[in-house]
This record gives C-alpha cells, sequence and structure tokens, in this order.
C-alpha cells in the first residue's frame, strides 16, 4: 500500500467517482437527494427552538446547534466506517489499488454533507445575529477534525474487518465521548469548576479543541488557551498517524477476512 499524497493524486479521479456513489448511496431512493443535507439542520434548528421554548431551558440555542452539527459530523463518518473496507469486499478483493482511498472517499462523501449543513449553520448564526470571533482557529480546526474523523475511519474500518463486534463497541464509545465533549455545553463548566490539571485532561479528548474552535470563531465564545487548543488539535494528527499505520498493519490480511 502506497500512501504517497502523490499516488492518491493519481488517483483522484477514482477517489470523486467513489466520494459520488457514497453521496448517491446514501441518499437512494430519496426524492430531495443532497438536499436533505440542508434540511437535516434546518428542521434540527427548528425542533430545538420549539422544545427548548417549550420547557424553558436557559441553553444558548446557537452554542448548543453549532455543537450538535459538528459532533454529527464525526458521528457520521464513524459510523460509515464501520463499512468502509467490509462494505467494499468486492473492490477489496478483486481490484489492485491503494486501499486507503475507500475509508478516505468515505470521510469525503461526509467532509460535503458537513460543508452544506455548515452553510445552514452560518446562515442561521448570521440571522441570529451571533458575533464573530477568532476565524483565524477555523482553518485550522476544520482540517484538524478532518485528520481526526480520517484516522478514526482507518482504525475502526480495519478492525470491524476481524472483529465484527465492533459496531456494538463503537455504539457505547460514542454514547460516552458525546457526553465528556462540550457538544451541549460549553468548557467553561469544566475550566471554572475543576483544577489546571483536568483542564489539559479535558482537552485531551480531541474534540474538546474541535468544538471550542469553532465556537470561539463562529459564537465569539470566550478564548481558550492556545496552549490547551494545540494539545487537543495535535491530538487529531496523532490519531490521523495511529489510523495509518493501524491501516497499513491490516491491509494484507483484508483479503483472506473477506
Amino acid at each position: 500500500m502506497n500512501f504517497w499524497p502523490h499516488e492518491l493524486v493519481k488517483r483522484r479521479e477514482l477517489i470523486w467517482i467513489l466520494i459520488q456513489r457514497n453521496l448517491k448511496i446514501r441518499y437512494k431512493s430519496s426524492v430531495l437527494g443532497v438536499f436533505w443535507s440542508l434540511l437535516g439542520p434546518l428542521f434540527l434548528i427548528l425542533i430545538y427552538s420549539v422544545f427548548l421554548g417549550l420547557i424553558r431551558v436557559p441553553i444558548h440555542l446557537p452554542t448548543l446547534v453549532s455543537g450538535i452539527i459538528v459532533w454529527q459530523f464525526l458521528a457520521m463518518c464513524l459510523g460509515d466506517s464501520l463499512q468502509s473496507i467490509l462494505g467494499n469486499a468486492n473492490l477489496v478483493t478483486k481490484a489492485s489499488f491503494p486501499r486507503v482511498i475507500l475509508p478516505l472517499s468515505m470521510v469525503g462523501a461526509n467532509v460535503v454533507n458537513f460543508v452544506l449543513s455548515f452553510v445552514v449553520l452560518i446562515a442561521y448564526l448570521v440571522w441570529e445575529g451571533g458575533a464573530v470571533g477568532a476565524l483565524g482557529w477555523l482553518p485550522a480546526v476544520f482540517v484538524s477534525q478532518i485528520a481526526l474523523c480520517l484516522g478514526l475511519t482507518l482504525v475502526i474500518g480495519s478492525v470491524n474487518v476481524f472483529f465484527r463486534d465492533t459496531e456494538h463497541v463503537l455504539s457505547v464509545v460514542m454514547l460516552a465521548w458525546f457526553f465528556m465533549s462540550p457538544v451541549i455545553y460549553e468548557p467553561d463548566m469544566v475550566m471554572d469548576s475543576f483544577p489546571e490539571w483536568v483542564h489539559w485532561l479535558f482537552f485531551m479528548n480531541p474534540m474538546s479543541g474541535v468544538l471550542t474552535g469553532y465556537r470561539m470563531a463562529l459564537l465569539g465564545s470566550e478564548p481558550v488557551a492556545p496552549e490547551l487548543m494545540g494539545v487537543s488539535l495535535a491530538v487529531c494528527w496523532l490519531l490521523l498517524g495511529v489510523g495509518l499505520l493501524v491501516f497499513r498493519a491490516s491491509e494484507p490480511r483484508f483479503g483472506d477476512e473477506l
């Protein structure tokens, strides 16, 4: 297997074809197709607006919605990762190409979905009159989240070939990870209530930095120490490296297992 960028550039047409295929599969038999990527966030905003208005819970809706939309990008990537190799058994066993293209195209399809959802989120925040914050964080956070999603997709897709219980383990891990990440709450709840060593531990969770970075950029949330953000985003890239190593070690045995 070759992970060199020039090999992937040579196969860019194949990657784009697989991204399109993954998008078509997701919206197969759907009348609106990819437009559900726009309608989904709209319905999410509407439902939470009505629900929070009825129960009168003092939750900042833009903070909640932005957190959930960012989290959904990760959740969709990891959910799809289960079939990134297993669901392409015919390609893996009968065609010769860098197998890393399969999880890469899976993440690429979800990037398209996320960008469309992000457009809706931006429009909503503008309509709400939200403050613009440290936009310089936005590119770094976006690219780091893609690195995180790809790294974990490589690991989960590989492991699921050999251990079919991975799906059940993943559902439990994702539930715990959701509440350990500042999706529905602000990092201030942790920063103000626990000693400094807990802050470092909290930001070793890569999604803590990703979610905080988006909110700092889009909502003007209170800045977090750059060193904490740096640790969090560094973990995203570390997990990409781990994913590449796991995939490289597992790939030679894919054919035998499939």
